[in-house]
């Protein structure tokens, strides 16, 4: 990414701020991966570029696979929105507590049912770790001893959530239990945005689940609701080669998206 293609590509926002969005996955895009996902953080040189961006453009909000409140603990800005569980929950700027896509609602004992039942002594000694996220259950394996032999684990986890009817879902390093009702950060992201009248939206993000935030703001274009969409990859070492693929600009990991960051609010 030359400062030439970063101006070039941020133009339409940087014009028209108080007509557009910025919308930005977390870890790996905001927070470094680490080992545990629990250790993550947003370093406070992102979090002030976040506070001054919020100031500036029209809509700002943080698309997570968290839960919306853990996000927003993450972040620690109060005054844009998170979509928590992959925009399965939105959390307004101010509020105390999310509002939840109301197709979930039937799913949430069934849920954590097969969380409890997933919990076996086998899956503790391989150190794979589970992740609470309301409607969804993540079962983590980077960074432990073994990763294959975690995953082989994560596998029959896997099969045993298709048989119960469940829906699997994969990442980096995460497999993903959820109800069998479409949840993507592309709806959250066409919701968020129907709101109000925009004319340009940047998504930034990392992982395969930020490729349906692309998917929904491109489409949004299509349909006459959006003038301008800019999403924006982070490219890292394991990241899928589809996030590269399907992006106008890529910024290198991190650091690359404080660039950018900065870039939105210099004069």
């Amino acid at each position: 990414m030359t400062s030439a293609q970063l101006s070039e590509t941020l133009a339409p926002l940087r014009a028209n701020p108080s007509g557009s969005a910025v919308l930005l996955d977390i870890d790996g895009t905001l927070a470094p991966i680490v080992a545990h996902a629990a250790d993550a953080s947003v370093p406070e040189t992102t979090r002030q570029l976040i506070i001054a961006i919020s100031r500036r453009y029209a809509q700002v909000a943080c698309i997570s696979g968290r839960r919306a409140s853990d996000a927003r603990a993450m972040v620690s800005v109060g005054t844009i929105a998170y979509l928590g569980s992959h925009g399965a929950e939105l959390l307004r700027p101010g509020w105390a507590e999310a509002q939840f896509d109301p197709a979930l609602a039937g799913w949430t004992g069934r849920i954590e049912e097969f969380r409890r039942e997933s919990d076996t002594a086998e899956l503790r000694r391989r150190r794979v770790r589970i992740e609470d996220k309301g409607p969804i259950i993540g079962y983590h394996w980077r960074g432990v001893a073994d990763e294959v032999d975690a995953r082989a684990a994560v596998d029959a986890v896997a099969a045993s959530a298709q048989e119960a009817g469940l829906e699997v879902h994969w990442g980096r390093k995460v497999m993903e239990v959820r109800p069998p009702v479409r949840i993507d950060k592309g709806l959250g992201v066409r919701a968020l945005l129907g709101e109000r009248r925009l004319s340009s939206a940047l998504y930034a993000g990392d992982d395969t689940t930020d490729l349906d935030a692309f998917h929904a703001l491109r489409g949004l274009v299509q349909d006459g609701l959006l003038d301008r969409a800019v999403c924006v990859g982070v490219s890292s070492e394991d990241g899928p080669p589809a996030i590269q693929d399907e992006a106008d600009l890529i910024v290198d990991g991190t650091e690359g998206v404080r660039q950018l960051l900065a870039a939105l609010i210099s004069e």
